[in-house]
C-alpha cells in the first residue's frame, strides 16, 4: 500500500484555511450572540455603534466623496488611510467634521484591519491599487495586489465582532467582458447578473477588470464562508469636478479596451456624487435586508461620436482612444447596460421614507 505525501505549500494552505475559518466563525458567533443579547433587552437603547462606519482610502476620489455623504446623513466615520503623511491632509480637508476620525492601518495587515475596524458597524471598502509609474495605470501585478487587499479586508470584516455589513466598490468592468462564444453568453441585457469572463480578461490584458472580478469573487467567498453581510457596486468610469486631475492613471485603466466598449454600447460613467450617494443607499438597505447583492451604477452611455468627443475633452484623452475617428461613425448597440436593481431599491427607499430626504437621484 502507498503512501500519500501533501506538499508543504499544500499544507500550508489547508492550515491558513483552517485559521480563516475559525476565526471568521469566532466572528460570526460574536455577532449572534450580540444581537442575541439586544434582541433581549426589555427597553432596548440605541447603540451608538449602528452609525459608526469605515471606509478604506478615505483620501481618494471616491473615498472622500463617501466620507462626505455619510457624514453629512449623521454617521461617525473612521478614515483609513495607510500613508501616516496623509493624516494630516486628510483631517485638514474634513476639519470642519466632528464625526470623521482618521486612522492609520495597511490593507496588508489584517490584524491592523481589525484594529481600525473594532467598533464599528459597517465597511465601506473602496480602495484600488495604481501603477506607481502611472504609465498603463494599472498591471498584472497590480491585479493580484488588489485582490490580495480585499481579501484582508474581508477576513478582517469577518474576524471583528462589530461589523455587520460590507460594502465593496466593484467595477462595471467586472461585469462587461463576456465569452460571447460561450456558456450562451449571448444575452444582450448586461446587468447585475453578468459576470465578466476570467479567461476573456487575461487574454486581452485588462488588468483592470482582472483586479476587480478576482477581488469581487474573493469577496464573495470569505462572505459565503463566514456570513457577513456583503453587497457589492459595480460602478462605470467615475466622472466629476476635476477627476481628471485626481485619478489620470485609473481612467487610464479603465480605457483600456474603449474602443470595443463604445462599439458594444457598454462604455459608461458615473457622477463621484451620485456613486457615494448609491454607496449609502445600498448600506441603509442592508441593515433591514431591503438590499443585498451586486449592483450595476452608472448615469450615463457614451453611444454617439459627438458623445464620444465630448467625453473625450473632457477626460482629455486623444478621442481615437475612445472610438475610431477616421471617419467617424456612429455604430448600432449591441448590448445594453441595466441598472434596474439599483433604481428600484432607491425608489423603494424614498417611498418609505427610510432616509427621510428629499432627494432623487437619476440612474
Amino acid at each position: 500500500m502507498g503512501v500519500l505525501f501533501r506538499s508543504e505549500q499544500t499544507f500550508v494552505s489547508e492550515l491558513h484555511l483552517l485559521r480563516r475559518n475559525l476565526l471568521s466563525y469566532g466572528g460570526l458567533q460574536r455577532r449572534k450572540d450580540s444581537e442575541r443579547f439586544n434582541a433581549l433587552k426589555s427597553n432596548p437603547i440605541v447603540d451608538p455603534e449602528e452609525k459608526v462606519v469605515c471606509v478604506t482610502s478615505g483620501v481618494s476620489f471616491l473615498g472622500s466623496a463617501i466620507v462626505e455623504e455619510l457624514s453629512t446623513h449623521g454617521y461617525s466615520v473612521r478614515v483609513i488611510v495607510d500613508n501616516p503623511e496623509d493624516v494630516n491632509k486628510l483631517e485638514e480637508t474634513t476639519s470642519g467634521r466632528h464625526n470623521v476620525t482618521v486612522v492609520v492601518a495597511k490593507l496588508t495587515d489584517v490584524n491592523s484591519l481589525v484594529e481600525a475596524f473594532n467598533g464599528c458597524r459597517g465597511v465601506f471598502h473602496t480602495s484600488s491599487s495604481i501603477d506607481p509609474a502611472g504609465l498603463s495605470g494599472y498591471t498584472k501585478v497590480m491585479s493580484e495586489v488588489e485582490m490580495r487587499n480585499t481579501e484582508n479586508v474581508m477576513e478582517a470584516c469577518s474576524r471583528t465582532e462589530t461589523v455587520r455589513n460590507c460594502v465593496l466598490t466593484s467595477s462595471l468592468l467586472a461585469c462587461i467582458w463576456r465569452d460571447q462564444h460561450g456558456e450562451n453568453e449571448t444575452s444582450q441585457i448586461v446587468d447585475h447578473a453578468s459576470w465578466s469572463s476570467l479567461e476573456l480578461c487575461q487574454h486581452k490584458k485588462l488588468w483592470l477588470a482582472l483586479g476587480k472580478l478576482k477581488s469581487e469573487k474573493v469577496a464573495w467567498k470569505i462572505a459565503q464562508e463566514s456570513g457577513l453581510k456583503l453587497a457589492t457596486i459595480c460602478s462605470a468610469l467615475i466622472t466629476g469636478p476635476n477627476f481628471h486631475l485626481r485619478s489620470s492613471t485609473a481612467t487610464l485603466a479603465y480605457l483600456k479596451g474603449a474602443r470595443e466598449m463604445y462599439a458594444n454600447g457598454l462604455l459608461a460613467t458615473v457622477d463621484v456624487t451620485k456613486l457615494a450617494k448609491a454607496h449609502l443607499y445600498v448600506y441603509e438597505g442592508m441593515k433591514d435586508n431591503a438590499a443585498s447583492g451586486r449592483y450595476i451604477c452608472f448615469d450615463r452611455v457614451i453611444s454617439t461620436a459627438d458623445e464620444a468627443a465630448t467625453f473625450a475633452a473632457e477626460i482629455r484623452v486623444p478621442v481615437h482612444t475612445i472610438v475610431q475617428t477616421t471617419p467617424p461613425i456612429d455604430h448600432l448597440i449591441s448590448f445594453q447596460l441595466s441598472n434596474k436593481k439599483l433604481s428600484d431599491l432607491i425608489a423603494r427607499s424614498n417611498l418609505q421614507g427610510r432616509r427621510c430626504l428629499n432627494e432623487n437621484i437619476d440612474f
